[in-house]
């Protein structure tokens, strides 16, 4: 792979990091951030948040289309 094909997939990869960033953005606006099933732990000024449930639904739907798009 010559330095054409590289650039070429960092562009492919740059774009797809750009629409899963804007589906991130998407689902939070919709009030798909904070799921039952996501953790949160606060102790004075530290906050660590798991999400967990926004894991899940993202797999179930990451999986269906993965399945639906290179079905043989």
């Amino acid at each position: 792979m010559g330095l054409e094909g590289i650039g070429k997939l960092l562009v492919g990869a740059a774009v797809a990091l750009l629409v899963i960033g804007g589906l991130f953005l998407l689902l939070s606006r919709m009030g798909l951030d904070r799921l039952p099933g996501d953790l949160t732990f606060r102790r004075g000024n530290v906050t660590v948040y798991f999400p967990i449930g926004l894991m899940i639904l993202v797999s179930i739907v990451g999986t269906i289309l993965l399945n639906l798009l290179f079905r043989r």
